[in-house]
């Protein structure tokens, strides 16, 4: 190697310390300092999972509401599944199996009771609707009901021309049972198809009346939420002789709540 050769030589090779210094130096100042590691890194990105996680824990946490008022029992497939801190509101007198009770501890879930509106027992928010045959007797009905001091949700119709009973009977029963009305009256001709009809939709026990009797035992020993009349069988008098006892009775007595609560184990069945 000439002399020119081996100085070529020494300026590459100082070229590339030069510029393994400057990258060592690049590189020095961008990473994080020694005992840092992957930890800052790391750090930050776990910061950001666990604030978003939180907030949406948080968020979920104060927004979930289940209402299971129109149960007279809550059972522990009510409340399995709901998330810590939830809020389960229930009607007035409904009770809770010991596993739902223990559930609801464990979890500090929120337990509302729904008090009847104004504040009284004799005062509720009542769901109606009526076919063409039944919607005669569906406006002496809200009258009678407004007397009575209730509040009245109309679904109609609104006319006698010719509609389908199922429609109206759906629209009352997930109004019931979704916790928007306390009881629902539905009355088409004869009661049997809009008591089939509202029975679909889960959490709804409806009973077709056509008695007193009927009226009292519907609601006394099976927990009755909504009524079905039918407007070709009973008078308007008897109409409203039935429609006060079935308001006034209470399912009360714990054989007959017991009772209740198999009705809605068998529904629970088929929902899953």
């Amino acid at each position: 190697m000439d002399g020119r050769d081996h100085q070529h030589a020494m300026d590459d090779n100082s070229t590339r310390d030069r510029i393994r210094a400057l990258v060592r130096d690049v590189l020095d100042k961008a990473l994080p300092q020694e005992g840092e590691g992957d930890q800052r890194p790391s750090e930050t990105s776990s910061r950001f999972i666990d604030t978003a996680t939180k907030s949406r824990d948080t968020a979920s946490e104060t927004t979930t509401t289940r209402d299971e008022s129109s149960k007279t029992v809550i059972t522990e497939d009510d409340v399995r599944d709901l998330a810590s801190g939830s809020v389960l509101r229930i009607a007035e007198g409904a009770r809770l199996t010991p596993l739902a009770a223990d559930i609801v501890s464990e979890k500090k879930i929120e337990i509302v009771r729904r008090v009847p509106r104004r504040g009284s027992k004799a005062s509720r928010l009542i769901a109606v609707g009526a076919d063409h045959g039944g919607f005669k007797m569906k406006e002496e009905l809200k009258a009678f009901l407004n007397e009575l001091g209730h509040q009245v949700h109309d679904f109609g119709t609104n006319s006698e021309d010719p509609v389908d009973y199922p429609d109206f009977a759906y629209a009352v029963a997930r109004s019931v049972a979704e916790g928007t009305a306390d009881v629902g009256i539905v009355i088409d001709g004869a009661g049997v198809g809009s008591a089939m009809t509202a029975n679909k939709v889960p959490g709804v026990r409806a009973a077709a009346c056509y008695s007193v009797a009927v009226a009292r035992n519907s609601r006394e020993h099976n927990g009755a939420n909504v009524l079905t009349l039918g407007s070709k069988t009973i008078s308007s008098a008897e109409m409203r002789d039935i429609v006060q006892a079935w308001l006034a009775t209470e399912l009360t007595e714990e054989r007959h709540r017991k009772r209740v609560g198999k009705i809605e184990a068998i529904e629970k069945q088929y929902l899953r």
